[in-house]
């Protein structure tokens, strides 16, 4: 039988169709925000009472050590991630290999002073060093340069010595802020907008190029070995990450040593003298002693090992998934450095780090978050010499910083996440000068609160691998933590280890960096990006 509505049967029938259409879709979102919350909820709960992490962190700084990009070590606990990633039942785990150079490890280092009295001396050799002729006993020289002219006061008086090219320095007692807490203070600076204040500065082109000529010299003139005692300057707190938040903090000296690099991945390994970075106060007594004309001796045996198997692949990332729904396509990455600096195990840079973001994919794996997003971790080589391995991802899926010709995969990436700040609990974010993600961000760092999670930085820290990102107008940002003994004893220096990483904080930054994944990967949009150079 056929029907016949009046024109107002049929508004009313409009009407309560549309209304039932409207209760749908608020069920449907009422739905999926419950989803959403019972998630959240889920990933706080096995985050904080059936953490992993530390069990992580173990693996990676006590059993694999030292994770020099290019050594055997680095090669080792790669291939162990991988295999707990894969228990964990991630998808897509694999590495990508770069160019990188030579590798180095340490097989031996022995050092003591002989004479005018035996004294066991504390330190590390610096990284790509090459080794001494078995163990040497030699004369100990204080060195004096300054400019290209002074090489000639020392050219041929230094041939079976050891060098000591620094005056004495002052050791103060320790004062300051050695363990730093983000105090609400310093919270508050972080939201502030402040003109660019002065870094701790890189050499210049000229005194780069009198240290290669020094190097040089050294090595023409046949020294035995050189022995410094680490750089003049005290960390200044944000300045490894380029932050403008200046927090000054006092080094730790009584046998804590910072050390650095001997030589030359890209370099070969005859060219340079073997050298150590040895205790402050070790060093300056020998200083003292020179100086009342007295004779100095000492001992030392270094014995390294250059791995140069194939230079073209021995640098890799080290990525695994959680796929996504609906919007599988596009994806989010938690990232931070597989790799470490050699003097210790690299506990709080970066194996705390590593562990926060593999630990933040396995709660969300056994959670079943089902994000609608690809959730990525990404662990990167060689971000010690320079962010190699992120800026070699960069340009292989998303573009060229230097032309910025960008792939297809520049569409699909929603923001990078990143922890490289040692083993303290997360504070809040940088927003990497994006100021539109704030709205977005301010909701999530709310429900956070319970964490200790309160700030959105006003500031665009660098020096880490977040940049890689960012340097290419994707959202790259870097979590803000609490940098406790990070600037003053653990950031590359030889007390690096597992000893040093707090318990608490490590399951806090794991859960956190998992619930902004998640966030992200669950918004119907990606997040909003800055302005590239020449757009409008």
């Amino acid at each position: 039988m056929v029907s016949f509505l009046s024109n107002r049967q049929k508004s009313v029938r409009h009407v309560v169709l549309l209304v039932g259409a409207v209760c749908m879709v608020s069920a449907s979102l009422a739905s999926a925000q419950d989803l959403s919350q019972q998630t959240i909820a889920a990933i706080k709960e096995e985050g904080l009472q059936r953490s992993q992490v530390m069990d992580l962190v173990g693996w990676l700084s006590d059993v694999h050590g030292p994770r020099l990009t290019g050594s055997p070590a680095i090669e080792e606990a790669g291939a162990w991630v991988m295999e707990r990633l894969r228990q964990w039942n991630l998808a897509n785990v694999h590495d990508e290999r770069f160019a990188f150079g030579k590798g180095w490890s340490l097989e031996r280092f022995y050092a003591h002073m002989t004479e005018p009295q035996v004294m066991p001396i504390i330190g590390y050799p610096k990284a790509w060093t090459s080794s001494t002729q078995g163990t040497v006993e030699a004369e100990v020289v204080r060195v004096d340069i300054r400019t290209k002219q002074d090489l000639d006061r020392y050219r041929g008086a230094l041939r079976g010595r050891i060098v000591l090219p620094q005056a004495a320095r002052e050791v103060r007692m320790l004062e300051g802020n050695l363990v730093l807490r983000m105090d609400d203070a310093l919270l508050a600076e972080a939201q502030r907008m402040l003109p660019k204040s002065k870094h701790l500065t890189r050499q210049t082109a000229s005194e780069q190029g009198l240290a290669d000529l020094v190097t040089d010299f050294y090595f023409q003139e046949g020294v035995v070995a050189v022995l410094d005692r680490g750089s003049d300057l005290f960390m200044v707190n944000g300045a490894a990450t380029g932050s403008r938040l200046a927090w000054p903090t006092q080094r730790v000296d009584g046998g804590t040593i910072f050390v650095g690099r001997g030589g030359s991945w890209r370099g070969h390994a005859d060219n340079v003298v073997p050298s150590a970075t040895i205790a402050v106060e070790h060093y300056n007594r020998m200083v003292r002693i020179l100086e009342k004309g007295l004779p100095v001796s000492a001992e030392i045996n270094i014995q390294t090992r250059f791995h140069d198997e194939d230079e073209r692949l021995n640098g890799f990332n080290i990525i695994g998934e959680i796929p996504g729904t609906d919007l599988r396509d596009e994806v989010v990455i938690l990232g931070a450095h597989l790799d470490s600096t050699h003097a210790a195990t690299g506990a709080t840079d970066n194996a705390s780090g590593t562990a926060a973001m593999m630990e933040a994919l396995r709660i969300l794996k056994i959670v079943d978050a089902k994000p609608r997003r690809t959730i990525r971790i990404v662990l990167w080589g060689a971000e010690e010499q320079g962010l190699l391995g992120s800026r070699s991802y960069v340009r292989k899926h998303f573009g060229d910083p230097g032309t910025m010709d960008l792939k297809p995969g520049h569409e699909t990436l929603s923001a990078y996440f990143n922890l490289d700040n040692g083993a303290g609990r997360i504070r809040g974010i940088w927003l990497q000068d994006n100021v539109e993600v704030a709205a977005i961000f301010e909701p999530w760092v709310d429900a956070l609160k319970d964490l200790e999670v309160s700030t959105l930085g006003l500031r665009s820290p660098s020096g880490t691998d977040h940049l890689s990102f960012d340097e290419v107008g994707l959202p790259g940002f870097q979590f803000m933590q609490d940098r406790l003994e990070y600037n003053s004893r653990t950031h590359h220096s030889n007390m690096d280890f597992f000893d040093r990483v707090q318990h608490e904080d490590m399951m806090q930054m794991a859960v956190v960096a998992a619930v902004f994944a998640y966030n992200t990967a669950m918004l119907d949009d990606r997040l909003p990006r800055k302005t590239l150079s020449g757009q409008r």
